[in-house]
């Protein structure tokens, strides 16, 4: 299975990438956010899924491990294949996607071109748990409750989005905080390597 590459862009075109690593050629289906990324650097680094069916194999390519785990979640639910998964991720960015899952939004979910509405409702069913999004409570911001900036809200937001439960997330990002994180970016990454 192949679960990462690395290389240079040889082509691109409606979301599909030809990416040169050694010399050989791996076409990428690939999210929004790394299909831009590879086209303004000539390549880079692709975080790879690869489905396996009968009449072939194909790679899914995501700009990011967490990108990644979130489409996982999302082909997990019945009638939501890589493609459909992709086209979502292809439309919001994972921290909208976790927050539509999360409020119940089916109206903004559905607005994903090939997205119907009974498909829109089993993904928030099945997955809005798994985003921690269980209770009234859960759904306070984390800056309401205790006190935090926005920052932190929207860390925990994504690290929540990620699968970790609400009590984890805060924990993390508390530990991140007191270890010198400042922006967003550093704060969910110094929470990810002390859950790891």
């Amino acid at each position: 299975m192949i679960g990462y590459l690395k290389g240079n862009l040889i082509s691109a075109e409606e979301g599909v990438a030809i990416v040169d690593v050694n010399g050989v050629g791996y076409e990428i289906t690939c999210s929004g956010a790394v299909y831009g990324e590879l086209i303004k650097n000539r390549g880079g680094e692709v975080y790879i899924y690869t489905a396996v069916k009968e009449d072939g194999i194909s790679l899914y390519g995501f700009v990011s491990q967490e990108e990644k785990k979130i489409f996982l979640k999302l082909i997990s639910v019945s009638g939501v294949g890589p493609k459909m998964g992709i086209t979502v991720l292809s439309s919001m960015s994972v921290k909208d996607l976790t927050a539509k899952i999360a409020a119940g939004d089916v109206k903004g979910l559905s607005g994903v071109k090939g997205l119907g509405k009974k498909t829109a409702e089993r993904i928030v069913l099945e997955l809005r748990d798994k985003l921690g999004a269980v209770s009234d409570k859960d759904s306070i911001p984390f800056g309401i409750e205790s006190g935090y900036d926005e920052e932190s809200d929207d860390a925990i937001t994504a690290l929540m989005g990620l699968g970790f439960s609400r009590a984890e997330s805060v924990a993390a990002v508390k530990k991140a905080k007191a270890d010198g994180a400042s922006t967003i970016q550093q704060t969910i990454s110094f929470a990810l390597k002390s859950m790891r």
